[in-house]
């Protein structure tokens, strides 16, 4: 306590927020997010060359495209300690490495053993920035923007996947299915050093967490950065410490004792919701689905997949302007609810082989509700709920989880569309009937559990939560 600013000094602390420092902190740690989505979603564009050139089996096609996803685990794992020990910044330093070690790594093996080493690398770069770049903008952002500043790190992981997807499609343009399924998919790993490169440069020209330098002792380097951000920087960091402070007064501060555990009880359900609602069976098998339920060629289906990335993008763009302004929760419920929607029918479609152009229209109706809902407003959810102390471990075990269930979802599904008896009898139907009944289970979860957290700051979550129980 005794290192906590005193209260009388608070009135001669009034500013204004450097929104330009702002926007510019937040551009650079949202090319985490873009990484994200283009290290996740380059897979969609390859998957069939990789099946052709290493003559992969359904589970070892589904291991292909799911491998990274063990290294998001161990990524979002290993990303609290990281961020405790080295900082925010630094950790994310070490994810821009990995990211690029990933990208050439992945463009170069001959063996199917070698590619599923480097993806799994890139994936432990995806774990630790999908962790650390909300972290680290919401920890930035003044209370009132801190949303919609959040989301944007969901719009980079979009953008980032729509930017794959023209990188694939010019790519595969470049020779006949020949070269693709030798060269192009090839090139289309190694384009990922470019974000890469850049991003970890441009690190190195912004600050670390004023939070964690906080819980550091270094208050006069937090306080530097809190004039820029907060028009009340005394204030701001007064909070903090006060945070801090009743946190170290407690017995432990851990995750597995109240009322931290019904935080990341909740925080691991959002994450585990976003992904069995059935996302990235579309974000990474997109081509594919195209061409099994609808028959067309791998230009049209790729071209298809741009049009469904083109739309996440437009609709994570709504969510960034509406998330302050209508709340969480709103957003969730509606989102979820079209999402059920919408996958059922296109389950129902499959299951009566009906595969007009309609379909799309569901497809694209899903995504769209993904992008209002699930996809920036539980990353803006997990930036905020978690208490100072507990912020790096409970986040780590949410995203961690998420990764796991992504995994999950990845692995099982061309499993699911291959099995005989399932798609002979269903027609592909089952998994995407899954989905939507998990998108009823989001529904009921968010409206029980779920408190509004719209313009409330980080120190004033804990007892949302404890009001919820």
């Amino acid at each position: 306590m005794e290192n906590i600013i005193e209260e009388n000094k608070v009135a001669s602390a009034e500013g204004k927020v450097d929104f330009a420092f702002v926007i510019k902190v937040t551009l650079v740690a949202a090319l985490g997010g873009l990484l994200f989505g283009y290290d996740t979603a380059v897979i969609s564009g390859a998957i069939g060359s990789l099946e052709n050139y290493f003559f992969l089996s359904a589970a070892e096609k589904g291991w292909a495209a799911s491998s990274a996803l063990i290294g998001c685990i161990v990524g979002a794992g290993v990303a609290g300690k990281l961020s405790t020990q080295l900082g925010r910044k630094k950790a994310l330093i070490i994810a821009g490495i990995l990211f690029t070690i990933s990208a050439v790594g992945s463009a170069v093996p001959e063996a199917f053993t070698t590619f599923i080493i480097f993806r799994i690398i890139g994936g432990i770069g995806v774990g630790i920035a999908s962790m650390l770049s909300p972290m680290y903008i919401a920890e930035i952002a003044p209370s009132e923007y801190r949303g919609r500043l959040v989301s944007c790190n969901q719009f980079a992981i979009i953008f980032g996947m729509l930017v794959v997807y023209f990188v694939n499609y010019f790519i595969s343009g470049q020779g006949d299915t020949s070269w693709n399924d030798t060269v192009g998919w090839r090139w289309m790993f190694a384009s990922e050093c470019i974000p890469a490169l850049s991003f970890t440069f441009l690190l190195f020209l912004v600050p670390e967490s004023p939070r964690w330098l906080a819980m550091k002792g270094k208050d006069e380097e937090a306080m530097n950065i809190l004039t820029h951000i907060s028009a009340t920087p005394i204030t701001s960091l007064n909070d903090i410490k006060l945070s801090i402070a009743s946190d170290n007064n407690q017995e432990k501060a851990s995750v597995f004792k109240q009322p931290y555990l019904f935080i990341v009880f909740v925080g691991v359900a959002l994450s585990v919701f976003q992904q069995i609602t059935g996302i990235n069976v579309f974000l990474y098998y997109a081509p594919e689905i195209f061409k099994k339920i609808g028959g067309g060629n791998t230009d049209t289906a790729l071209l298809q997949t741009i049009v469904v990335g083109a739309v996440n993008l437009i609709f994570t763009v709504v969510a960034i302007f509406s998330v302050d302004r209508f709340g969480r929760k709103p957003l969730m419920i509606i989102g979820s609810t079209g999402m059920g929607i919408c996958i059922t029918a296109i389950g129902t479609a499959a299951y009566f082989q009906s595969t007009d152009v309609w379909l799309l229209v569901f497809v694209l109706g899903y995504i769209a509700c993904f992008a209002l809902s699930l996809g920036p407003v539980v990353w803006v959810l997990l930036s905020e709920i978690m208490p100072n102390q507990i912020r790096g471990v409970g986040l780590s075990i949410a995203v961690a989880a998420q990764w796991i269930f992504n995994f999950i979802v990845s692995q099982t599904f061309p499993m699911m569309m291959d099995n005989k008896y399932l798609f002979d009898t269903f027609h592909g139907a089952v998994p995407f009937w899954v989905y939507g009944a998990m998108c009823l289970l989001t529904i009921l979860f968010v409206w029980k559990y779920v408190p509004e957290t719209k313009g409330k700051t980080l120190e004033e979550m804990e007892t949302l939560f404890i009001d919820k129980k």
